[in-house]
């Protein structure tokens, strides 16, 4: 095969070969060039939800979920009880994270194949005053379903709640205004919808609430407010960080800017969208949501019905040709996702579709359309 595979997954994403091609220089990690490097993707990941005059923002090592587990425990005190609304794996899994912290934890349990309810949130809010923040998932990638952040975001603003939202499989692609929709942190990373590659999460921090987070934190590798502290004071990070990850980043903000920014991405993977499932449609393919509610980030399909369908024989065949595809995430029925994010475009889309009608054919599958 003469490209890299491409990977229809939530993050590692396919990069540019500008991205690829930034990593190829060696950095020295408290050296001018490179805080000036760590300056600039701070000031730009501002620009990107117009949060200079309300947030900062605060690079952390690490995957995604170590970020997400940082700013609950730099922002919730160890005495605050988080109210995480639960429709995935991805919500379920900050609800564990916030209870290894030590911090209570209500969940409230939504079907998965819808988005949350503001209106539960609003009743759990009035019925227990001892809620001290909420927990969002702005897309919950274990399905693909978007969560409605604006609403959410005004119950909590009404009720005095501070807000944390996981963005992390939207942000870049589906627009968030600082300005307009308040919260007390916003988690995402360099590996999803910006095309960095992995290894580094950043957090959103309302500088309203940042001085009395100090002391929350019981990690001292994952204290925001330390962070943001040092890197304020000296411009540097205050362990090793990720350099290769951090010039990767730089320059895939670059090429995002380039594009035209965030509704220049969401265009290029809504069309990503439509080309797949008008596709997979066309083979017998059925998504597991409703288009109402998809985001067009991750695409959630039924399994094929017949009985001598198996993911793994299918995921081997689809590599094959090219294509990484991504397993289920849901318990109760067997599906498999796909991907619409990434350095990729129509054509892409095109041939994976091409690649999966290829398998169904030499696995002697004569459709995708789920049982019945």
């Amino acid at each position: 095969m003469d490209r890299d595979r491409i990977l229809l997954t939530p993050g590692p994403l396919t990069t540019s070969l500008r991205t690829k091609l930034a990593m190829l220089k060696d950095w020295g990690s408290w050296d001018t060039d490179f805080n000036q490097v760590t300056a600039g993707v701070r000031s730009r990941l501002l620009d990107v939800i117009h949060g200079h005059d309300s947030h900062v923002l605060v690079p952390l090592q690490g995957s995604g979920t170590f970020s997400v587990e940082a700013a609950v425990a730099t922002v919730v005190p160890r005495d605050g009880h988080v109210l995480v609304l639960d429709n995935g794996a991805y919500c379920k899994r900050a609800a564990r994270l916030t209870q290894l912290m030590g911090r209570r934890a209500t969940v409230v349990p939504h079907p998965e194949e819808g988005p949350v309810s503001p209106a539960l949130l609003e009743h759990h809010l009035q019925s227990d005053a001892s809620i001290t923040h909420v927990v969002l998932i702005h897309c919950e990638t274990g399905t693909g379903v978007l969560n409605p952040l604006p609403e959410v975001a005004a119950v909590c603003e009404r009720h005095g709640k501070g807000l944390i939202i996981d963005a992390m499989s939207s942000f870049g692609a589906l627009p968030i205004d600082a300005r307009s929709t308040r919260f007390d942190a916003l988690i995402a990373a360099s590996g999803k919808c910006l095309e960095g590659v992995p290894g580094m999460g950043f957090v959103f921090l309302r500088k309203a609430i940042l001085e009395g987070c100090a002391g929350h934190s019981q990690s001292l590798a994952m204290d925001l407010h330390d962070q943001h502290q040092y890197m304020e004071k000296t411009g540097q990070w205050r362990f090793t960080p990720p350099t290769h990850v951090v010039v990767a980043l730089a320059e895939a903000i670059d090429q995002f800017v380039e594009e035209g920014g965030q509704p220049a991405r969401l265009a290029r993977y809504t069309d990503n969208y439509r080309t797949l499932v008008d596709g997979m449609a066309a083979l017998g393919f059925k998504p597991f949501l409703d288009p109402a509610v998809q985001a067009p980030i991750i695409v959630t399909f039924h399994a094929p019905g017949d009985a001598t369908y198996d993911f793994k024989r299918f995921y081997a065949a689809a590599k094959a040709r090219g294509f990484i595809l991504y397993p289920g995430k849901l318990t109760q029925i067997e599906t498999f996702r796909v991907g619409c994010i990434g350095a990729i475009g129509r054509n892409e889309m095109q041939q994976a579709v091409n690649a999966v009608a290829d398998t169904l054919r030499e696995m002697g599958i004569a459709s995708g359309a789920p049982a019945l």
